[in-house]
């Protein structure tokens, strides 16, 4: 690994405002990532996760601090950074193939056209798509949906690979196969990965590190848990490792202790919720019975 982290979060915070109230969503991130490493961030829903990924890939910019690349200041979007996001993102009228070409285009528009065309099958047969080459997207699963969009950003050749919970919304049997797919790829490419996801026997199976970020407003990443458990990892034999199961341990514990720490420090934690007494105006015994044996 290179002593220069290849991507680096220096003290970010990020807030979303509206005419009346500002949310703070995240502050004073910090996190390196040395190139080739595997590093997965886990949270709780609505902690920030995707904001910092999108902070990321410089769809976002941050209020305060900065994120850097390779040294350099990301100012927005970029070819060396690649995205996969949660719903797939295809375009419905293009194919298998017309998809993956739409970005290797962009991306590679120097190459020659036979050495593109190269490049797009490549990536379709790593994801093992090669029969639904000439498939439109209505026409796949949507664990083949989710190869796709993988094969496409894979094929532009990124730097880094952003992966923002690209397996939640996949069936349990689906999410499997395709974490395996996953790791066997990157143990292939050893592209530089950062995950987001929420669950944390999927990061342990893929990781080099764990960051958990701690539960939302004004979230932070914690400490780093390396997984220190060699590569080939499968599934079944995890479940057996006594490291998994004191690595999983830790990750929750300290999960479950940050969210108590927050409640504790909330101050709207001690307030009383008071409902308010209501009764309806209009609504007499036998009116609630007419309309409920008009509806029904």
């Amino acid at each position: 690994m290179s002593e220069i982290p290849l991507l680096q979060i220096q003290n970010v915070g990020k807030a979303f405002r509206t005419s009346s109230r500002s949310h703070e969503v995240l502050r004073g991130v910090n996190l390196d990532v040395q190139c080739g490493e595997f590093v997965a961030i886990v949270g709780y829903s609505g902690s920030g996760k995707s904001t910092l990924m999108s902070l990321l890939a410089g769809l976002t910019a941050p209020d305060s601090g900065c994120v850097l690349f390779d040294g350099v200041q990301v100012a927005g979007p970029g070819p060396e950074r690649g995205i996969v996001f949660q719903n797939y993102s295809l375009l419905p009228w293009l194919t298998v193939y017309g998809n993956i070409a739409l970005a290797v285009n962009q991306v590679m528009r120097d190459w020659p056209a036979k050495r593109r065309d190269e490049q797009i099958r490549r990536f379709i047969e790593m994801v093992n798509l090669t029969p639904a080459t000439n498939k439109r997207p209505h026409e796949l699963s949507g664990g083949m949906r989710q190869r796709v969009s993988l094969a496409r950003t894979l094929a532009t050749s990124p730097q880094v690979l952003l992966l923002d919970e690209p397996l939640s919304a996949l069936d349990a049997l689906t999410r499997a196969v395709l974490q395996q797919e996953l790791a066997r790829i990157w143990s292939e490419e050893r592209t530089t990965c950062v995950m987001i996801t929420n669950d944390i026997d999927e990061a342990i199976l893929l990781a080099d590190r764990i960051v958990p970020l701690t539960p939302g407003p004004a979230a932070t990443l914690g400490p780093s848990f390396a997984v220190e458990i060699a590569r080939p990892r499968d599934r079944k034999e995890l479940n057996h490792d006594p490291e998994f199961k004191h690595l999983r341990n830790a990750v929750t514990t300290w999960l479950v202790e940050s969210r108590k720490k927050m409640h504790r420090q909330s101050p709207r934690a001690a307030e009383p919720v008071v409902l308010p007494a209501l009764t309806p105006a209009e609504l007499s015994r036998g009116r609630l019975r007419t309309v409920l044996a008009t509806s029904s």
